[in-house]
């Protein structure tokens, strides 16, 4: 029987820089470009989470490529990260290690499945309070808070109003993500 070949971060660190990679327990994927609607929306989000974290002085947002160490064998590069200021510890010269306080994933086919699917698992057993997938095709963003060390989700569509219990107060009109 074949061992499966697990990597880590300093096996990460030697990959090209040219890609972009995730490790997710110890398994390598690559991920593709995104298209314009993915980049489309993931402007939209990143513009109204960074202009609000900042007028109120709440934190940081990034967007990927920007690395997140989980462990040694589970580093991701989600396409909007949170860190609010008294998690702040957290954020290095190179990466961040351990849990942001909120993620987001914009669905695009080729990494869907793993989105909803792996991603969701990890981001629970890493102690993330808040992830967000926005589903371009449906128009929709599931909201995913952590309550013990288990996900519950509520969606929200065009017509609905969006508050995250990570950023204080932060309401976001869910139909102004998909224009």
């Amino acid at each position: 029987m074949q061992t499966a070949i697990k990597f880590n971060y300093q096996d990460y660190l030697q990959l090209p820089e040219d890609k972009r990679y995730e490790i997710i327990d110890g398994d390598l994927f690559m991920v593709p470009s995104p298209n314009e609607r993915h980049q489309h929306i993931l402007s939209n989000i990143f513009y109204v989470l960074f202009d609000y974290v900042r007028k109120n002085k709440l934190g940081a947002v990034y967007c990927a490529p920007f690395d997140i160490l989980f462990s040694e064998e589970d580093i991701v590069q989600p396409d909007i990260i949170f860190v609010s200021s008294e998690n702040a510890k957290i954020i290095t010269k190179d990466n961040i290690k351990g849990a942001p306080d909120l993620l987001v994933e914009i669905l695009s086919p080729s990494t869907s499945k793993r989105d909803i699917g792996i991603k969701k698992k990890l981001y629970a057993r890493h102690g993330v309070r808040e992830y967000w997938i926005a589903d371009p095709e449906c128009e929709m963003i599931d909201v995913f808070r952590l309550k013990g060390r288990e996900f519950e989700s509520k969606r929200y569509g065009v017509q609905d109003c969006l508050s995250s219990s990570v950023i204080k107060d932060l309401t976001i009109e869910v139909k102004e993500i998909f224009v």
